[in-house]
């Protein structure tokens, strides 16, 4: 069986989705449906069973409860960069992990694992997998670089395959449930649609309006590397997943734009609750990753967002 957490949500219900398409379907889905929306990601899914997350937490101390499992992707995780509650915070997404990751050590079951290049914070030291380059600038980031410091602690005294994955500006396929916090190409398709415009953020800091850059990666291929190192057990560590090139806020918009054949871009005020704790720039080093064997190409922002809004658009239909 393989365990995947978060199962209903963006990242994994893609992956999920991804093995249903290897004939995989002894899946067990751990999430938290209390918003009843995700359910639409599980929809078309075939999965062995599924179970909450607090009951999860309980099973999980059954030395029996983990045979027979081999693999587990832990995707779950309080993952609002707005969010300051930092016991919650904290619950969530370090102490729960850790848990999770020694239940699997013990039953030697590879623990492959969602991280954030948010680690990474203004991005002012670069986005390179060095403790340098590391300081996060809110507690969903600070939770995450606790975790892949535990994890570095631990690792020299651990046999099996542990792998976190620092994923950049994600978009795609089954994000809708996440409201505010879905990517800005989803957005920005809803904004054409419903006012002809989409709405960039003006310029602060010296950089020009809705020229803010960020790594965007298309799904697919945040999935592809999990399914990698998922059959390349040899394979451990911390390996940053995004393409390795910055875009603009504006490109995304545009080609936005292009798929619709109409609209436009506004500027709107750069907000003042998110100054100091935003990133305007990101860009994944993959040298670690190239170095380890991953070759595949990611695909480039306006192939994606054109794949991403052709199932959008005709899933709203």
């Amino acid at each position: 069986m393989i365990i995947v957490t978060g199962g209903a949500g963006f990242i994994g219900s893609n992956l999920i989705h991804a093995f249903n398409r290897r004939g995989e379907r002894d899946i067990l889905v751990v999430d938290n449906l209390t918003n009843g929306k995700k359910v639409h990601n599980l929809a078309d899914l075939e999965i062995a069973d599924y179970m909450d997350k607090l009951e999860f937490i309980e099973a999980i101390k059954s030395p029996s409860f983990l045979n027979n499992v081999s693999a587990c992707f832990h995707q779950g995780a309080c993952s609002s960069t707005t969010e300051w509650d930092g016991r919650y915070v904290m619950q969530n997404n370090y102490d729960f992990s850790k848990r999770l990751l020694h239940a699997c050590i013990e039953q030697s079951i590879p623990f492959i694992y969602a991280s954030s290049a948010s680690v990474y914070g203004s991005g002012k030291n670069g986005f390179s997998v060095d403790r340098r380059c590391e300081l996060p600038i809110n507690m969903y980031a600070y939770s995450k670089l606790q975790f892949d410091q535990y994890v570095r602690r631990i690792t020299d005294t651990i046999k099996s395959q542990i792998v976190g994955l620092r994923y950049f500006n994600v978009y795609g396929p089954r994000e809708q449930h996440k409201d505010s916090m879905s990517s800005t190409a989803f957005h920005f398709n809803r904004q054409i649609l419903s006012q002809g415009h989409a709405n960039l953020f003006a310029g602060t800091d010296g950089i020009a309006d809705g020229e803010q850059r960020r790594d965007f990666v298309f799904v697919d291929d945040v999935v592809k590397v999990n399914l990698w190192f998922f059959d390349h057990p040899d394979r451990n560590g911390l390996f940053n997943t995004g393409t390795g090139q910055a875009e603009t806020f504006n490109t995304v918009a545009n080609a936005v734009i292009d798929w619709h054949q109409k609209g436009e871009i506004k500027y709107i005020p750069f907000p003042e609750h998110l100054k100091g704790a935003y990133q305007n720039y990101t860009q994944a080093d993959l040298s670690n990753l190239r170095q380890i064997g991953y070759l595949d190409e990611f695909i480039a922002v306006k192939q994606g967002v054109m794949a991403y809004l052709d199932w959008l658009n005709q899933s709203r239909s």
